[in-house]
């Protein structure tokens, strides 16, 4: 916490922050002790989300590394690539990202454009296109680049996933993009221009990308929908906070019978969403969670998550205007979450098919 108005600042978190994380055991929980982890299952993670959440400090992209980028490695890596990457993935000293999202095609995976030809002698993947809204993109030592590899089919038959390396000639990345919020978060466009991929760096199997990506995805949506709620807990207990102190007409804000009915309904509304998540990550646990209900708390939950900044804000008045609250950059960071890991409104529609 006393580094990321100067993390803000800069862009990015640092390096040494990172180790830190990797050194306290917050990084890649879910890793099996072989790769340096402690094997813990989802509600442990659920934690590092939550206490981070409560702190206000978004700029810590641990989430995205260990419950996003991780598990792709753990679940389709081969041998070599887990022994290569999971242990300093664990440590801090290998910062992951995925690169889905491009400047044309965002919730819609189909409509990537990013491709790897196979060369002639079948030794690497020559990729070429461009990424955006990466987070971890400008610091990130490997990045799972979601690539067509075969443009003869429907994207969903014809995506491959390649990791990609600092250093490998024709990669480049773009400056930190200035965001509405979370603005101590990295997050860059990359550029990729005839970069030569190994073979060895393909992760699963060729043209299978889209489906591992579906398989995935459920955890995401359930990591965003809990760090939402833990979010308006956070600004919800500042709020309280702040009314019991603040005075106006003679009394505390708090005394106020419109303030009373307000933080009344924020609480219940916030209680109920808390009992939902929890109910889902005890299903995810138990890998019961299906995606549609991961979609159900992803939507619901980031859009009470905007409600509450918002009225937060309102109760603090100008303050709640000033960035050196935190309220203020609660309700800057909440946006996005509306937004990321799948539009609400994809995901109603995804909700729809199931029904």
């Amino acid at each position: 916490m006393p580094y990321h108005a100067q993390w803000e600042k800069d862009g990015q978190i640092s390096r040494e922050a990172w180790l830190k994380a990797g050194e306290y055991g917050l990084l890649g929980v879910l890793t099996p002790e072989k790769y340096g982890g402690v094997e813990a299952d989802i509600m442990y993670s659920a934690i590092v989300w939550e206490e981070q959440s409560y702190t206000g400090c978004t700029g810590p992209g641990f989430a995205l590394h260990s419950e996003i980028v991780v598990p792709y490695i753990l679940n389709y890596g081969t041998e070599e690539q887990k022994e290569r990457f999971l242990p300093k993935m664990v440590s801090g000293e290998c910062i992951g990202a995925i690169a889905m999202t491009e400047p044309g095609a965002g919730s819609d995976l189909q409509g990537v454009r990013t491709n790897a030809v196979l060369s002639d002698d079948g030794s690497h993947y020559v990729l070429n296109g461009s990424k955006t809204f990466i987070t971890n993109g400008a610091m990130a030592d490997c990045v799972i680049v979601v690539a067509k590899t075969n443009t003869e089919c429907k994207a969903a038959h014809g995506t491959s996933l390649l990791l990609v390396e600092t250093g490998m000639e024709g990669f480049e990345r773009g400056a930190n993009l200035e965001k509405m919020g979370m603005k101590a978060q990295d997050t860059s466009e990359l550029f990729f221009d005839n970069v030569k991929v190994p073979v060895e760096n393909l992760l699963g199997e060729e043209n299978k990308g889209f489906y591992m990506l579906m398989h995935e995805l459920p955890q995401e949506r359930l990591l965003i929908a809990d760090m939402a709620v833990a979010a308006s807990e956070a600004a919800f207990e500042w709020t309280r906070a702040y009314t019991k102190e603040r005075k106006a007409f003679g009394a505390t804000i708090a005394d106020f019978q419109l303030t009373k009915h307000k933080m009344a309904t924020m609480k219940t509304e916030v209680a109920v969403a808390r009992a939902f998540v929890d109910q889902c990550l005890e299903q995810h646990a138990r890998g019961e969670l299906d995606s549609s209900t991961a979609s159900m708390a992803k939507y619901w939950c980031t859009d009470l998550q905007m409600k509450v900044a918002d009225e937060c804000v309102q109760l603090h008045g100008g303050w709640g205007y000033m960035w050196e609250y935190p309220v203020c950059r609660n309700f800057a960071d909440a946006r996005v979450q509306r937004i990321y890991g799948g539009s609400n409104e994809i995901m109603k529609e995804l909700i729809a098919r199931d029904i």
